[in-house]
């Protein structure tokens, strides 16, 4: 096919999915596209490389960036504190929930101090706070959990089809080869790790999505919405197959696995069983991706019994981390003296241009290079904090509670092999948005407007009976009473104080 003809239908694709999926029911605030445009742009490439504006001759890239991304990304940025601000409250409520992620934000900041180059590392701890202002938009929302929705979708309607476009019909862009020579499919992306944690945050979303779609039999417009959302997963299945990102894939594998028990009725009957479940996802996942098998699991998951040469890079990093304490400061190590040490370590044992590295393939050893052990003690803080927050939000809504489970287990497996904790990165806005979430839920100040899905029409015949006996009849909801009066089939949609 000709790729114009392919771009073409592409374009008529991606509106068709925005138009099927469209909901008037619905008002979310048009502050969404803020973070819409910024994972769009963290999801894909920087806008300099879309545009082939390459740095001037003599630049240091790794110490000035480019000046057209820290425009865009800056004016995003200040956006989005504006939105935040004016939303002060709603905004402070949430802030205040999440002390572990403000207080390991706080520390970054302090650890500029002591970096090789304050400058460099302060300018890029403004970058990183747009990923929590980002999420903060999303979550303070009139409508939150619509407006989660439509965020994600928005972004895998589009990045997901055009990945496949560039892969078929613009090698170009679309392909390219990892550093042994070997052809890999990169999509919007770079490389193919990137599009794999691509599709995979926008694939959670998506089998969550389409499971409370079919569990919600009476929901307006249910059909083209299923075609839209069904579509989407479709275009994340055959991505995970084209990237072969092994990581991305098994942690796809855990979150889908979370997805499904959750939803199950012994589990929501007795929520205590979401800590033993957790614990199996944790001792599987475990015995996957690092521990036990050995070879024959690196090998069952396309890897070499070395984790393709990730063992050798640990080693050589953590000779060269130069503070065991408090690391090189934020976003530092790759910036300093010491990753000569690490070079040199590499190229005695024969490795082919090891300054090409500039991560460490593992979150946890990412994090204590440039943090050191407070850096590792305060990310472990947010990972178990988030855990119980998202336990929490799972006894008060196990649909939206089982989703953020489905994005905190697997970003903890996903960082054994991969550096997730970083600032711009996907997996650590994701990370970040539903620990937000999920505190939210557990305060019952996000998830209200969630549909109720019963098992049955009578189930819920049984909860508006029921509620409506305990309520008193001077303080009755007018939407309630407007339930209960109104003829016809019973509604999937109750505001969630009258299930709790």
């Amino acid at each position: 096919m000709d790729p114009s003809l392919a771009s073409l239908i592409c374009a008529c694709g991606i509106i068709g999915l925005f138009y099927l999926d469209r909901d008037k029911t619905v008002r979310t605030s048009k502050a969404l596209w803020l973070p819409v445009m910024y994972l769009w742009i963290v999801g894909s490439r920087p806008v300099s490389d879309w545009l082939s504006i390459t740095p001037a001759a003599g630049t240091n890239v790794q110490l000035n960036g480019s000046p057209l991304d820290a425009a865009v990304l800056g004016a995003l940025l200040i956006a989005a504190i504006a939105v935040i601000v004016r939303r002060g409250k709603r905004t402070l409520s949430f802030i205040t929930l999440n002390w572990p992620i403000l207080v390991y934000f706080l520390y970054c900041l302090v650890s500029v101090v002591w970096s090789y180059h304050p400058d460099v590392a302060f300018k890029r701890w403004i970058k990183s706070i747009a990923d929590l202002a980002m999420c903060l938009i999303i979550v303070t929302d009139p409508q939150p959990v619509a407006a989660l929705k439509r965020v994600i979708s928005r972004v895998g309607f589009l990045l997901l089809p055009v990945s496949i476009l560039l892969i078929k019909y613009y090698g170009e862009l679309g392909r390219g080869y990892t550093p042994d020579g070997l052809p890999m499919n990169t999509g919007v992306t770079t490389f193919k790790n990137e599009l794999g944690v691509t599709v995979l945050v926008v694939s959670l979303y998506t089998v969550w999505h389409v499971i409370t779609l079919v569990r919600t039999r009476d929901l307006p417009h249910r059909g083209r919405h299923l075609l839209a959302q069904g579509a989407l997963l479709a275009f994340g299945v055959a991505l995970f197959v084209m990237a072969d990102s092994q990581t991305s894939i098994a942690c796809f594998i855990l979150g889908c696995g979370l997805i499904l028990a959750t939803e199950l009725k012994i589990t929501r009957r007795r929520p205590a069983l979401v800590h033993v479940l957790c614990l199996l996802v944790l001792l599987t996942g475990g015995s996957t991706l690092f521990f036990g098998g050995g070879a024959g699991v690196a090998n069952a998951m396309g890897r070499d019994s070395d984790f393709s040469g990730r063992t050798a890079i640990w080693a050589a990093l953590i000779k060269a981390a130069p503070n065991a304490v408090t690391g090189a400061g934020f976003e530092s190590f790759w910036i300093s003296p010491n990753v000569l040490k690490f070079q040199h370590t590499l190229a005695s044992e024969g490795w082919w241009h090891p300054e090409g590295l500039n991560e460490a393939h593992d979150g946890y050893l990412e994090v204590y290079l440039n943090l050191g052990l407070v850096g590792v003690g305060l990310i472990l803080w947010v990972l178990v904090s988030g855990y119980g927050r998202a336990v929490a939000a799972f006894r008060r809504n196990p649909s939206l509670g089982g989703l953020m489970l489905a994005y905190i287990i697997p970003s903890f497996f996903y960082n054994f092999t991969e550096a997730g904790f970083r600032m711009v990165s996907l997996i650590w806005i994701f990370l970040l948005l539903a620990i937000v979430s999920a505190s939210g839920i557990a305060a019952g100040i996000f998830g209200s407007e969630m549909p109720v899905i019963p098992d049955t029409r009578r189930s819920m015949a049984k909860v508006i009976h029921a509620t409506s006996t305990r309520a008193q009849p001077g303080n009755r909801s007018p939407q309630l009473l407007n339930c209960i009066a109104r003829p016809g089939p019973k509604p999937d949609f109750l505001p969630s104080k009258f299930l709790s």
